[in-house]
């Protein structure tokens, strides 16, 4: 029989010449996007070389009001092959020139530059013409020069055909080789080791051995060489088996001769468990007495047990509430961290904004003085000095003062957001680290703490950034408000260490440190050193949930009264 439509050559062969297919028209497809970006390229450098080539006597011809020369040059670029259009403005916005196909008029101030695409194929390259008279350049217009799609299809259109030809002798000559070697190889020799299976005869199982010609010792021949194997041992198992026959019935001769023996023996077991039953009988009846005691024990263990499930309910409930506070607590003092930090930013942006008004003001008194001289035609030159040198230096003052204060909000922004987000994101953690210290400097800004940072620049990773600014801000603070209690010139320093997997990050202050018996409960929800003053024991068991939790990593601390604390931090980098 022959093979059927769904045999494995078949399925193989429409799988392979089907990724075979994709992967051509992909190529291809590839090619022809290439070919036509790089024709789009090189018609953009022509368009780039026209400026050059005829900026000059546009723009001589504008700023001389020359406007048929205009035109005739306009005309000169459309007999160009790859001009489809052309525009002019001159100095005031107004076409002079708007010849072939273009887009749309626009109202666009002059001194249009670069490349732009426009609707039906069609893309320009605008350049500014710009006359320089006596050492000063005056703009007294643009120019747009328009191509189309079918002018870089008309350039590529040969070799798209030879590539699209290329890729179809390929496939044919590729599946005309797969279907010889396929039909030689495979078809016909599966074929004929069907036809010789399907004629199996159980009775005469030494002809039913399969013999087919193959060429070589691929798995075909494994596979016929398998199956007479298997003929072999099936011929070899009858054998056994008709031997096996005779010796079951000699022994069932036997068994019926035991059959006897056991049956008298029977009769006589029977008599004995009768009185078996009756002792068993007696038994039953005591058991059903004691079975009558434990169910009332059980009845009593049953009532105890469902005792026991209320007050089972009841203290889950209790702790559903107390997880619940608890809950409300870390987040109330995440909120009162960011307050604090807002509040700090306030009144550090208030400064240098104070500063800019004040010089934005000295300033503007500064203008009318100089305006009513000017209108006066009392000016001075060296009342004109004076004004240019205050005028530089207060923009100066200006200009530093309103960058600090951007920079501040800027941090202060990326920050807060964070630290009100769960949400992941890739970022530098060098840079985002000093945008979190940059936000805390308010918090210690009359004193003298210092804090550095041992980062790797380019280090980028993959995680939730308000955690990092919520342990970061959390650790800063506890620094500052119980290592540095009794000193003004604290030292914080934060090193990162990465490899392919893990971001170790190491925390250190010189602060007063911890006792040993206060070091084993730092993590621990509600303990603080400083309950008498105001702190709610949650910092360190937030930054405790936030390194296992959101980072899923782990957290070690170590100190030595008088030596500071350590942590180091360690999280996937992902």
């Amino acid at each position: 029989m022959a093979l059927g439509s769904s045999s494995l050559s078949r399925k193989l062969l429409t799988r392979v010449f089907s990724v075979y297919f994709v992967l051509t028209l992909v190529v291809t497809a590839t090619q022809i996007i290439a070919e036509y970006t790089s024709t789009k390229q090189q018609i953009e450098d022509e368009l780039q070389t026209l400026q050059n080539t005829f900026s000059d006597s546009l723009t001589r011809a504008i700023w001389e009001l020359n406007t048929p020369q205009a035109v005739s040059i306009a005309q000169g670029l459309m007999e160009l092959p790859i001009v489809e259009g052309v525009q002019i403005r001159d100095e005031a916005g107004n076409y002079i020139v708007d010849f072939g196909f273009t887009a749309p008029k626009i109202a666009a101030p002059v001194g249009l530059d670069g490349f732009r695409n426009h609707a039906g194929g069609l893309f320009s390259y605008s350049f500014p013409l710009v006359f320089e008279f006596s050492g000063r350049q005056s703009s007294v217009g643009d120019v747009s020069l328009y191509s189309s799609f079918e002018i870089i299809l008309g350039r590529i259109e040969v070799g798209i055909f030879f590539l699209i030809g290329n890729a179809i002798v390929k496939t044919t000559f590729l599946i005309f080789l797969f279907l010889t070697a396929f039909r030689r190889m495979l078809s016909q020799p599966l074929n004929a080791i069907t036809e010789q299976m399907q004629n199996f005869d159980p009775e005469n199982l030494q002809d039913s051995k399969l013999n087919v010609e193959v060429e070589d010792d691929n798995e075909l021949k494994q596979l016929q060489y398998s199956y007479n194997q298997v003929i072999s041992d099936l011929i070899e198992s009858q054998t056994k088996l008709r031997q096996t026959q005779k010796d079951l019935t000699t022994a069932n001769q036997k068994l019926d001769d035991q059959n006897l023996l056991l049956e008298q023996e029977v009769a006589k077991k029977t008599a004995a468990l009768s009185q078996i039953m009756l002792d068993l009988e007696a038994q039953k009846d005591e058991l059903l007495g004691k079975q009558l005691t434990l169910r009332q024990e059980i009845d009593n263990r049953q009532y105890v047990e469902q005792e026991l499930r209320k007050r089972n309910e009841e203290l889950a409930g209790s702790m559903d509430t107390l997880e619940a506070a608890q809950q409300q607590l870390v987040d109330s003092e995440r909120m009162a961290s960011l307050g604090g930090l807002v509040a700090g930013i306030a009144h550090d942006v208030n400064t240098p904004l104070g500063v800019g008004v004040t010089a934005a003001s000295f300033l503007q008194e500064r203008i009318k003085s100089l305006e009513t001289a000017f209108n006066d035609k009392s000016i001075t030159q060296s009342q004109m000095s004076s004004f240019i040198e205050e005028a530089g230096q207060t923009t100066a003052l200006l200009m530093n003062n309103l960058n600090r204060a951007s920079e501040l909000i800027a941090s202060f922004k990326q920050v807060a957001v964070d630290q009100t987000s769960e949400a992941e994101r890739r970022f530098e953690l060098c840079e985002y680290l000093k945008e979190v210290i940059q936000s805390l400097k308010p918090s210690f800004k009359n004193t003298h703490h210092t804090i550095e940072v041992d980062c790797d620049e380019t280090l980028n990773i993959l995680c939730a950034p308000g955690a990092i600014a919520q342990i970061i801000t959390n650790l800063v603070m506890n620094s500052v408000m119980h290592g540095f209690e009794h000193k003004v010139n604290g030292h914080i320093n934060i090193s990162v260490e990465a490899d392919e997997k893990t971001v170790t990050l190491k925390y250190s202050d010189d602060g007063i440190g911890l006792l040993p018996e206060h070091l084993d409960s730092l993590f621990d929800a509600f303990f603080t050193t400083k309950r008498s003053r105001g702190g709610s024991g949650l910092g360190t068991h937030i930054v405790y949930n936030l390194v296992t939790q959101s980072l899923n990593g782990q957290i070690e601390a170590r100190s030595q009264t008088g030596k500071g604390l350590h942590y180091t931090i360690r999280f996937p980098r992902r």
